[in-house]
């Protein structure tokens, strides 16, 4: 068993986490994108929805999303494209990350991981969320075995490209965000990255 093989009925049974349903970014506020992300999204958006491939998806929609969060942050948080979070391999938590965000400067090993994000397959958000909970959680125990990291709360994110679905996990409690985000409301997806990462990088 790997992290992709979480459904929601299992985090909740073999993880014993509860799910709620809430408001996540109520006081998040909204930032306008680069001119250099507009051009790049004006370019690629319709060939990486329209090509149903996660690939396209990821290379020409989520990665330059993801590098405009990095530009705004001066480089303080770490990109892994691809990466195992090999976090408890007795309990299927392993496996390859589409996305995972990591405190500090990107390394070999993945020390401090804070956000991840899935890349739905078939389009439906909904399939992800028990991949994306349980790759959280994997997070969550990673940052336990390090006892330098006082991390409480670990976020993430399932996304088509076009919509964007966003969670949080603190303790054994995962909150699913019951606002949806487009990909054509831009500056609202920015501005959730933007309060995730706040929270994390303040501290560096």
């Amino acid at each position: 068993m790997a992290y992709s093989d979480f459904s929601l009925t299992e985090v909740r049974e073999k993880l014993s986490l509860s799910l709620i349903n809430n408001r996540l970014f109520e006081n998040s506020l909204p930032i306008q994108p680069s001119k250099w992300l507009n051009e790049t999204l004006n370019l690629s958006l319709d060939f990486a929805l329209k090509s149903g491939s996660e690939k396209a998806r990821s290379e020409f929609i989520v990665a330059p999303i993801l590098l405009e969060m990095e530009r705004i942050n001066d480089r303080k948080f770490a990109i892994y494209s691809g990466k195992n979070l090999d976090a408890d391999k007795e309990r299927g938590l392993t496996g390859e990350c589409d996305f995972i965000l990591s405190k500090g400067a990107i390394s070999y090993t993945l020390e401090t991981p804070i956000f991840a994000l899935v890349e739905a397959k078939k389009n439906d958000v909904e399939s992800g969320l028990g991949q994306c909970i349980a790759q959280m959680y994997g997070a969550q125990l990673v940052n336990l075995k390090n006892p330098k990291q006082q991390i409480d709360t670990i976020y993430g994110c399932v996304t088509t490209g076009e919509r964007w679905q966003f969670l949080k996990l603190v303790n054994q409690v995962v909150s699913i965000d019951s606002d949806r985000y487009y990909i054509n409301e831009i500056e609202k997806i920015i501005g959730c990255l933007q309060t995730i990462l706040s929270l994390y990088l303040t501290e560096i």
